[in-house]
C-alpha cells in the first residue's frame, strides 16, 4: 500500500486533478471533503463500520478492503489483516458519538505512517433535506515541510475517493 500511495502523491504532484485541502502549514494539512447522502443519519453512522464493505482495494496493505475492520466505540481499532498473519492499525476511534452523528479517528493513513505524524480524521453526519451531509475533515500535523507539501493533495484525493464510494454503498448498496 506505501507504494500505492507514494505513486498518487507523485501522480498527483505532477499536474492531475486535486481535491480540495482547506489549508496548508509547513507541518501539515487540514482537507475537507462534503457529500450529502439519500440515507437517515443512523445508516449512514453504522455504514462508517462497515468499512471493509466500502473502501477501495487498491489503498489498503493487502489489496482486499475486506480485511479492513472498526468498530463504532471508543478505543477501538480501525485495522486491517494481512496475509500470513499481522496486520496494520491504520487509527484508533477517538469519539464514537452516535446521537450526534460524529466519529473521529487518530489515524495516520498510509504513508504518512511512516512520517511519525499525528492524524484527525472526523466525519460528522447532519440531516440536509430528505438525507444528510457528512463532513469529512482530516488534520494531519507533525510532518516534514517537504512531506507536508507532498502528500496533501494525494492524501486529500484518496480520502475524499473514500467517502464518494461510502455515500455509493449506502445508497445503492456498492462502492462504485
Amino acid at each position: 500500500m506505501k507504494n500505492l500511495w507514494i505513486a498518487a502523491a507523485l501522480s498527483l504532484a505532477a499536474g492531475a486533478a486535486h481535491a480540495e485541502v482547506a489549508e496548508r502549514t509547513d507541518a501539515g494539512f487540514r482537507t475537507r471533503n462534503v457529500v450529502e447522502i439519500a440515507a437517515t443519519p443512523q445508516r449512514v453512522y453504522a455504514a462508517l463500520g462497515e468499512i471493509g464493505r466500502w473502501w477501495d482495494d487498491a489503498h489498503t496493505y493487502s489489496g482486499k478492503a475486506a480485511n479492513m475492520s472498526i468498530r463504532l466505540e471508543p478505543g477501538a481499532c480501525f485495522c486491517e489483516a494481512l496475509p500470513g498473519g499481522g496486520g496494520v492499525r491504520h487509527g484508533v476511534v477517538a469519539l464514537a458519538w452516535p446521537d450526534q452523528g460524529t466519529l473521529r479517528l487518530e489515524a495516520v493513513l498510509g504513508p504518512l505512517q511512516d512520517e511519525g505524524a499525528a492524524g484527525a480524521l472526523t466525519f460528522v453526519i447532519k440531516p440536509k433535506g430528505s438525507g444528510v451531509e457528512v463532513v469529512q475533515t482530516y488534520n494531519v500535523g507533525g510532518l516534514r515541510p517537504a512531506s507536508a507539501k507532498t502528500f496533501a493533495d494525494p492524501v486529500d484525493q484518496v480520502i475524499g475517493t473514500q467517502l464518494k464510494r461510502l455515500k455509493a454503498y449506502v445508497e445503492a448498496g456498492k462502492p462504485g
